[in-house]
């Protein structure tokens, strides 16, 4: 079997595992225990910060079998929290809206909404990057938006809510998933580290989180390409090669040369710098 990777693998499986979402998680937490559930949500923010993830996470604790009245978090032991966890449950349908953007797609999705879950109580459709669906698929879906059957949910994810239609935006709740600070990822990474026995300084965290824009699949992703090229512990250096970012020392130099007004010296180091493959615009 195929080693999962580390933003697969250490996915949260609860509410209070999500980083950095507070308002988000209250809300929808409290409506979940409520039982106050829409039948359309629109979940946006930059990549990487959780939106597909909170998606499944919503689906497994509506459809949960075992969560009691009052409650929010799933139990993570009944079949429908398994089979979500494990990918292969039959009524969370997730579409990629950057491959499946066209009328035809979205008349399939009607045609299939008519049919009741399979097992679960709620049918949940998460549609993925849903501003590249075309001007006649968000037509398409804009009746079955407004009054889809009682088992349905539709869950839309994006990073360019601008390229929403208005039709759509009033028919849905909207949340908005922001960037993780440093910390949060710094924090994040050194408990997977932990867990995975790696051997990484607080130096090179930091580079890692840096580099990831506040996204912490970027993060973790970076995180497990160099647990798989590096033996033994994993450097600055180690994470600035992977980047081919310049770190400050060399910086430094740069700078010097510039106040010192030596402008071949200057060039020169910009020539090796690049021909060392490191990123110009970094």
């Amino acid at each position: 079997m195929s080693q999962l990777v580390f933003y697969r693998k250490y996915r949260p499986k609860s509410f209070k595992e999500v980083i950095n979402q507070k308002i988000t998680v209250k809300i929808l937490t409290n409506a979940i225990s409520s039982n106050q559930i829409s039948h359309a949500y629109l979940f946006c923010g930059p990549r990487g910060t959780g939106k597909t993830t909170f998606a499944r996470l919503f689906a497994k604790a509506i459809n949960c079998e075992k969560r009691k009245e009052g409650e929010f978090e799933p139990c993570n032991k009944c079949e429908s929290c398994e089979e979500i966890n494990k990918g292969r449950a039959l009524d969370l349908l997730e579409i990629d809206a950057a491959s499946n953007r066209g009328i035809d797609d979205i008349r399939d999705l009607r045609e299939g909404i008519k049919f009741s879950p399979v097992r679960a109580k709620y049918k949940v459709y998460v549609i993925d990057e849903a501003h590249q669906l075309t001007k006649d698929a968000f037509n398409a879906l804009l009746k079955t938006l407004e009054e889809p059957p009682s088992y349905a949910i539709f869950i839309l994810a994006t990073t360019e809510p601008e390229k929403i239609p208005t039709t759509i935006l009033s028919r849905v709740q909207r949340y908005d998933f922001r960037r993780l600070s440093i910390n949060d990822i710094v924090s994040r990474l050194s408990n997977i580290s932990k867990l995975e026995n790696l051997k990484i300084n607080d130096e090179a965290l930091r580079l890692i989180a840096l580099s990831s824009e506040g996204g912490l699949r970027d993060a973790e992703s970076l995180l497990g390409q160099l647990a798989i090229i590096k033996e033994g512990e994993i450097t600055l250096s180690d994470v600035e090669s992977l980047l081919g970012s310049v770190n400050f020392k060399t910086i430094n130099q740069f700078i010097d040369l510039l106040i010192s007004k030596q402008k071949i010296e200057a060039l020169r180091f910009i020539t090796e710098v690049n021909e060392g493959g490191y990123d110009l615009k970094q």
